[in-house]
């Protein structure tokens, strides 16, 4: 194994048995904070009623190296932690906050170890191994043609975004998209 293999085999703990899975890395939420978002969707309908929050993190050594570079070094890992949301509490009386885990989505880049230059994985209920989604999915295909940079949501992150433009890594379909 490579450096950049090994140190993503040590950020994310030990795969499971399986290649096609991966053990959810238990201390993902002392990485670095991204972002967050409520009812940000990809279709163009949402479930009536239904409201959902979401946590971004990343690795910090893959934090450290997109501040330096504007670029993700092989090895970052992005975890998105979707949250169900409520509205009834104790105390509120209007808004919503976030409850229990629904799922994590796993964004990791490392095309040596797993099919294609960033790989996929979803874990169902946020403690389980997560699947491997396969290159048909239409994550794959939404990434590449949306993504600000390498393919990642750089654009709903905004302490990242003043650095891939300061460092010129926008890519040319984010570009498209904006123009």
């Amino acid at each position: 194994l490579g450096l950049a293999a090994g140190l993503l085999l040590a950020s994310v703990g030990a795969l499971a048995e399986e290649p096609e899975t991966m053990a959810v890395p238990a201390d993902y939420r002392q990485w670095v904070f991204l972002t967050s978002s409520l009812d940000l969707n990809y279709k163009t309908t949402a479930a009536p009623g239904h409201h959902m929050l979401d946590n971004v993190f990343v690795n910090p050594e893959a934090y450290a190296a997109f501040q330096k570079t504007g670029a993700w070094p092989v090895g970052t890992i992005l975890i998105k932690e979707n949250r169900f949301a409520e509205s009834a509490g104790t105390l509120s009386k209007a808004g919503q906050f976030q409850a229990a885990v629904r799922d994590l989505e796993i964004h990791i880049k490392d095309g040596a170890r797993f099919p294609g230059k960033w790989s996929f994985f979803k874990s169902d209920d946020g403690k389980a191994p997560a699947a491997l989604r396969p290159l048909s999915a239409d994550c794959y295909s939404c990434h590449q043609d949306h993504g600000a940079v390498d393919t990642t949501f750089v654009q709903f992150y905004p302490t990242l975004m003043p650095v891939a433009k300061e460092k010129g890594t926008l890519s040319p379909s984010y570009l498209k998209d904006v123009n």
